[in-house]
């Protein structure tokens, strides 16, 4: 048999339920068997026992009715023994004598030895062979009888009683163990049902599996199956959504490349070439940081929870984060709102940076030249949050719950955008245990925000 095939056993359930079913059947039958052949050969030899009194009571019976025949008695005797081939009849050997011990009687092979001795049942040796004795007096006490039977014959016979006893547990094992595979088979076959289910499924199908079918304990691994394809479903609806999304996105710039590099291929003149360059330029920056966010949320997307989260002082990291934007933008009126003591929570520095970043890059993008933004990282009672504020026009209210979709970059919106920034600080958010929260003040502007419902480090 080939190893693997071997192998695909051992880890088969229908196998080791086989295996492990039909050990303890064959366990069952031995053990009933041994049982069963014990307590037959003890019932022979009983059974014998009780034949050996019956003949002693025969003996004595016919001795008081025939003393004085006692020579025919002894012919007739003689003429009624049993074959000593037939199992089940033993030959009986007999002494029978009076109460002083006198022998009337005797039997040709029996053994010879005192009539007076005690009465009841023993066992002695007689030519080399052990023998099962029997002594009994008459009621009246004026006789005694001897009989006996060889012991190997008595254990033939006990043997072949037992043995047969056994033979039909023997015959009935194959059918047993032939039953005990097909409902096995029979019963798991709703798993194999199951399994082929399972394994009909494509990207195409992915809907639930039917459950009604499967036993009860195999409910649990349905459900849990069922939840696996949908968020399957989910995620491969997600990403096809995504990628048509991101086509869509990108077939823009490339577009506008394209034909800005056919404008300055074909135009004479060097002013338009150079302008033709720049919006070459400009349409390749735009491409690229459309790939780099769909870079950063596809290494984002995959993760369940933070890799390694540290303690992280929103204080610190927000006037970190506002030196290090100012540096590679022009200036602007931009402030910093932040408490003196330190605002912990467990989380990954750089991506909080990064959700700074995209807040900052926001306001800078869609708020006039003269507007005052404000990056600020606050406690409030048992609430943290770190967020960037601006008195710019605000966003439509229909338009809020809309932000952190992706790509979507609103009806009124005229910066250029790729749509990504607020779905990256949504999903940020999520993996730090946080809220992104967005809103507009009721003073005007627009306020975004990452809160904490309680400090993690309370």
């Amino acid at each position: 048999m080939p190893k693997s095939l071997q192998c695909a056993r051992v880890r088969s359930l229908r196998w080791r339920l086989l295996r492990t079913v039909c050990i303890a059947a064959l366990l069952g039958l031995a053990l009933s068997g041994a049982l069963s052949y014990q307590q037959a050969q003890h019932e022979a030899e009983e059974l014998m026992d009780g034949h050996l009194a019956q003949s002693a009571r025969l003996l004595l019976a016919l001795v008081r009715d025939n003393e004085s025949h006692l020579a025919d008695l002894a012919a007739r005797l003689a003429t009624v023994r049993s074959d000593q081939a037939n199992l089940y009849e033993p030959p009986l050997e007999f002494q029978i004598g009076r109460a002083d011990g006198s022998l009337l009687l005797r039997s040709e092979h029996a053994p010879g030895i005192p009539l007076s001795a005690a009465t009841g049942y023993s066992v002695i040796e007689h030519d080399g062979h052990p023998w099962r004795m029997l002594n009994m007096q008459a009621v009246s006490g004026d006789y005694r009888v001897q009989v006996g039977q060889s012991i190997t014959l008595r254990d033939r016979a006990a043997l072949e009683v037992a043995g047969q006893s056994v033979l039909p547990i023997a015959a009935i094992s194959p059918l047993l163990l032939l039953l005990i595979y097909y409902s096995v088979r029979s019963g798991l076959k709703p798993l194999d049902d199951l399994a082929a289910d399972v394994a009909s499924r494509s990207p195409e199908n992915l809907g639930p599996l039917a459950n009604r079918a499967a036993p009860s304990e195999a409910q649990p691994l349905v459900a849990a199956l069922n939840r696996l394809l949908f968020r399957l479903r989910d995620t491969l609806e997600s990403e096809r959504r995504f990628t048509a999304d991101a086509a869509h996105e990108l077939r823009t710039p490339l577009a506008i490349v394209k034909i800005q590099a056919q404008v300055a291929q074909l135009s004479p003149d060097a002013n338009d070439r150079q302008h033709a360059l720049r919006q070459i330029v400009a349409g390749a920056d735009r491409a690229t940081r459309v790939l780099e966010q769909l870079l950063r949320l596809a290494r984002l997307d995959p993760l369940a929870r933070l890799p390694n989260p540290v303690e992280v002082d929103l204080a610190e990291l927000a006037r970190q984060g506002l030196a290090d934007f100012l540096q590679s933008v022009d200036a602007r009126d931009i402030r910093l709102q932040t408490a003196g003591s330190p605002l912990l929570v467990r989380g990954d520095a750089e991506l909080l940076q990064i959700v700074l970043r995209n807040l900052l890059d926001n306001a800078l993008r869609y708020t006039p030249a003269d507007s005052r933004i404000h990056v600020f990282a606050r406690r409030q009672g048992g609430e943290l949050s770190l967020g960037v504020a601006d008195d710019g026009p605000g966003v439509p209210p229909t338009e809020l719950p809309r932000l952190v979709e992706r790509f979507y970059r609103g009806r009124e919106a005229n910066a250029e955008g790729s749509g990504l920034g607020l779905a990256i600080v949504q999903r940020i958010a999520e993996l730090h245990d946080a809220r992104f929260e967005v809103e507009n003040l009721p003073a005007g502007g627009f306020t975004a925000r990452l809160r904490w419902c309680r400090s993690p480090a309370a």
